[in-house]
């Protein structure tokens, strides 16, 4: 009897070990290499139900990508019906990046459906490329984009060199040329045979995190890798200070997307190294505080973001940089210390935006003698920062420091294009006295986005109709800027987002679109918001094309929106 009990304790132990075993491997991510900075899953059935291909073929934009007559033969075939290509478009597809040392490479991959048809389909793409076979997989490449597949599997590799050049890209805004990029080195070929020969140890299979993400449901899901992202990256000038490996290490965001009715659902778990989950852990806030945005005045509440932390973590941050000894020695010829900066603050940080209107600059307007310019206009606004207060005495050395840093009293509340002011409990900074001083005073407004963003850490509010509507108070003449202002304002409403608690490893946090139309699921109304824009997107190109002629001495014709193109669209 006890022989029998001990080999059904011991089967029972075998089960859940496997059980535990499967949920923390995953089958999507068995032929995406662990270094993957960038993967997406697309739910492929999920969202051709809430968007058929029917639909999607009446698009302008689909049509007239459709009707170009310099469209190869195979990709309109597939435009016609995606099984023309051999895949299923019910099912699951998966969107990657690696970077490595010769820039990286994207893979896109799903499941065959037709293997004849997805041979005969990449053959004509491919324009009848160097066709190979390995290990009973088959593999067409030219150029740098080689495609394998099996029976049931297929993938896609394209070589992008470029981004190797990242930082290249971003540093463009700050000049005007970009050092070409070198041409590319690497075997697609090869890279591409790789990704079949993967072991399951160097895959994502074996993530936990990933197998977490993929056990929820999404239409789409992502993964970014921020240290598979940065690893080739040199940093530069003073950032070379900082030690910043801390951030990048295990610093991952794995997040699931839905086109719900109404709303566009995100949902996000961001893990990072042990050193900055300990200070998660350990200073993580509470709850945003909720009567100081009910204070925010105006009307109207345009844009918001609230914050509950400990300011202990404050320091234990700025010692992660390796840069507290420096900062220590410059807030101290200020005239206060790190540990004044941390009794200051009591945790709440609030700064809001409200009552935004457009008005025509007249001087502005004045000065342009060209009748078809449009009317200037600037932006009027309502400003708040506020912080809670900790002790008083150590806010008041925070003011004084402020204060001091310029000669000139600019800091000084008269005089300076804002105002400051406290009462003890917060301190409040605005662009009119008016303001701070209706803020400290006791009228309150329960604003309805609070019950929505409050509970957690962190929250944040955009209240997209107000700012659609700022800009409607600005003269539209321009009918391509007046057919995407109107199509906008019947599609967007306000963005919520909130977060900051944790939870199984992940600092947690959400983000919510929401549409007018709420009976209408978000993917569909997309749909229909990018028809409403084609013909504006196609005046937009034209008009771009125009100028580049009248560059070469050619004459520009007067600019008209298609007035027919809009109304096939209404």
């Amino acid at each position: 009897m006890k022989q029998q009990f001990f080999l059904k304790l011991l089967l029972v132990s075998f089960i859940s070990f496997g059980l535990a075993s499967c949920g923390k491997s995953n089958k999507e991510g068995r032929m995406i290499p662990k270094e993957a900075g960038f993967v997406m899953r697309i739910d492929g059935k999920s969202l051709s139900e809430k968007l058929p291909w029917s639909e999607i073929k009446q698009n302008p934009i689909f049509q007239q990508m459709y009707g170009d007559s310099n469209l190869p033969a195979s990709l309109k075939s597939f435009l016609d019906n995606p099984d023309n290509a051999g895949v299923d478009p019910a099912s699951e597809f998966m969107l990657f990046s690696v970077t490595d040392s010769l820039g990286g490479y994207i893979g896109f991959q799903g499941n065959v459906k037709d293997e004849p048809a997805f041979k005969k389909f990449n053959g004509q793409a491919t324009e009848n490329g160097t066709a190979s076979e390995k290990d009973g997989v088959q593999f067409i490449a030219k150029n740098q984009l080689c495609i394998g597949w099996t029976k049931k599997k297929f993938v896609y590799i394209l070589d992008a060199p470029q981004m190797a050049k990242m930082d290249e890209l971003s540093a463009r805004m700050m000049r005007d040329s970009i050092t070409p990029i070198e041409k590319s080195t690497r075997n697609i070929n090869a890279t591409c045979k790789a990704i079949f020969d993967l072991s399951e140890s160097n895959t994502l299979a074996k993530n936990e995190h990933f197998s977490s993400l993929m056990n929820d449901k999404g239409d789409v899901q992502f993964w970014l890798n921020v240290e598979e992202l940065n690893k080739n990256n040199q940093t530069n000038g003073a950032l070379a200070m900082l030690n910043l490996d801390k951030f990048y290490k295990g610093n991952v965001t794995a997040g699931t997307l839905n086109f719900e009715n109404g709303k566009i659902q995100v949902n996000m778990k961001s893990y990072a190294s042990d050193d900055m989950l300990k200070l998660f852990k350990e200073y993580g806030g509470g709850k945003i505080n909720e009567d100081m945005i009910k204070r925010i005045p105006g009307k109207d509440i345009v844009a918001l973001m609230a914050l509950n932390f400990k300011p202990e973590g404050i320091r234990e941050l700025i010692k992660l940089t390796g840069m507290d000894g420096l900062i220590n020695m410059g807030i101290s010829k200020l005239g206060f210390t790190m540990d004044d900066f941390i009794k200051a603050n009591k945790g709440d940080i609030v700064i809001g935006v409200s009552d935004l209107v457009f008005k025509t600059d007249s001087l502005a307007t004045k000065q342009r003698s060209d009748t078809n310019v449009a009317i200037q206009t600037k932006p009027s606004f309502n400003f708040i920062f506020s912080a809670a207060i900790g002790d008083k005495d150590a806010f008041n050395k925070l003011v004084n420091a402020g204060k001091n840093l310029s000669k000139t009293p600019i800091m000084d509340s008269g005089k300076a294009p804002f105002a400051f002011n406290m009462n003890g409990t917060y301190f409040a900074l605005s662009n009119s006295k008016e303001n701070v001083d209706k803020y400290l005073g006791t009228e309150k407004t329960n604003f309805d986005f609070i019950s929505k963003i409050n509970g957690e850490p962190f929250g944040g509010y955009v209240n997209l109709q107000s700012v659609l509507k700022s800009f409607g108070s600005a003269d539209l003449k321009d009918s391509a800027k007046t057919i995407a202002y109107e199509a906008s304002l019947q599609m967007w409403e306000n963005i919520l987002w909130k977060g900051g608690n944790f939870k199984d490893g992940a600092v947690l946090q959400s983000m919510e679109v929401n549409l007018v139309d709420k009976a209408t699921n978000s993917l569909k109304q997309m749909n229909q918001y990018s028809a409403k824009l084609a013909p504006v997107m196609k005046e937009n190109h034209r008009k771009k094309k125009t100028e580049s002629v009248a560059l070469d001495g050619f004459p520009d014709p007067e600019n008209k929106i298609d007035s027919n193109a809009v109304k096939s669209t209404n």
